[in-house]
Order: structure tokens, then C-alpha cells, then sequence
């Protein structure tokens, strides 16, 4: 068995989801503290010179708390800055206008939640609802497992994986086993709206730029 370790992102990006389509379980690790430097919060978006993040603000008490008692700040215009990058950066791409409509509700809907991870797994669950990705239903939260341990070497051999993999670039965040494999991933380079390329965006941009056509660099990352 396949196992990948990781964080509940706010919008993932290619390699979470290689990690996802080459594994036979995910568990996704709600119950570890949030940090700052982590992607919970924040995604990576293209811009004119290069990237950004976008961000969700959470309570200043809640930082350092476990990611699954972390509550957003509502006290912060988040939400419209948020969509305000998306359009200023996104507007000009092939397919904006056809999910913009969809995409500000889902971020609009953000004021109903209390706590970031209950927003983080409905915006994911929308965004593979848009890329046609079959709802993972091998998804497990760190708390719903009675043999979780924040060890992925223990974990690992708790739930009888054979091999198991993590975030990229995640070692000031979450916990680098020994034992951990790495994904065979070449990033595909696709066709932004801006000239050049950069890697690791979160799948929003892929997207607003190919649509309905996001499977053919999505194939790119299956196993074979």
C-alpha cells in the first residue's frame, strides 16, 4: 500500500495531486500545529513577475494551534482581496470568465465558515468538482485515525504501507521521516498567461487558463 502524508492546503497544486493520484491512501494531517511557513493558509498564484500568495488570515491566538482549532480572522477583508488578485491576475486568461462566476461564490460562501480547515476541504472538494477529479475517497483526516502518530515513520508502518510520501519543500513545517520515498514528478510546463513558466502555482491556475482541457496536463502527472 501507497501511503502519502499530507497537510489540508488551502488550494493544492500539482505535486499534491500527483501525491494523491499515485497513492492508495492519503491522510491528511489536521491534528499537527499550524505554522506560518506551511500552505494551509496560502496559495500560490502567477503573476505579471513572476508569483504570489494569497492568503487567509487566522486568529493571531490560534497560531501554533493545532491546524484543526485554527479559526479564520473574518475581521480582515480577505475575501475581496483574494478575488480582487484572481481578477487582476487572471482576468486575461482563456477560461476566467467562465468559472469567475463560480469561483467568487465558492470564496464568497468563506464568511459562513468558522475555521479554516472546514473551508480548506470545501474549496478542494469544488476545485476537483471543476477539474473532473474523481472525489478521493481514500482521504482520511488525522483525526478520524486511532493510529495516528505525528512520527510518518510510525504512521507509515501502522497503517502497513509499503512506501509513503510528503509535501514538497515542507521541512520547516511538518515532520521529514527517514523512510519517506520520493514521487516521481517532472513538472509539466504548461501554457500560462504570462510569458515564461513557473512551477508549483496551485491549480487554479491551471484552470482559468485550460478548463475543461486541465485533463491533458493532469494525464501528464498519472501513473502509468
Amino acid at each position: 500500500m501507497i501511503l502519502s502524508i499530507l497537510q489540508p492546503v488551502f488550494i493544492p497544486d500539482l505535486y499534491d495531486l500527483a501525491t494523491l493520484l499515485k497513492s492508495d491512501k492519503v491522510v491528511l494531517q489536521n491534528t499537527e500545529n499550524w505554522s506560518r511557513k506551511g500552505r494551509t493558509h496560502r496559495a500560490k498564484i502567477r503573476t505579471p513577475d513572476g508569483t504570489q500568495y494569497i492568503h487567509v488570515p487566522v486568529v493571531a491566538e490560534d497560531r501554533g494551534k493545532p491546524i484543526n482549532k485554527v479559526r479564520i480572522d473574518h475581521n480582515t477583508n480577505w475575501i475581496d482581496q483574494i478575488l480582487r488578485s484572481l481578477e487582476y491576475n487572471y482576468r486575461n486568461s482563456v477560461y476566467f470568465d467562465f468559472y469567475e462566476p463560480e469561483i467568487k461564490a465558492d470564496f464568497k460562501s468563506a464568511k459562513d465558515y468558522e475555521f479554516l480547515l472546514h473551508l480548506n476541504l470545501f474549496l478542494r472538494k469544488r476545485l476537483f468538482r471543476f477539474l473532473e477529479i474523481e472525489d478521493p475517497l481514500f482521504e482520511i483526516l488525522a483525526s478520524d485515525l486511532d493510529v495516528y502518530h505525528s512520527n510518518p515513520d510510525l504512521l507509515a508502518g501502522k497503517l502497513n504501507a509499503t512506501k509513503y510520501y510528503q509535501e514538497h519543500d515542507a521541512r520547516h513545517y511538518q515532520w521529514q521521516g527517514k523512510n519517506r520515498s520520493k514521487i516521481s514528478f517532472n513538472h509539466p510546463v504548461y501554457r500560462q498567461h504570462f510569458d515564461g513558466f513557473e512551477p508549483h502555482c496551485c491549480l487554479l491556475d491551471l484552470l482559468f487558463q485550460y478548463g475543461p482541457e486541465s485533463f491533458r496536463i493532469i494525464d501528464k502527472i498519472k501513473p502509468h
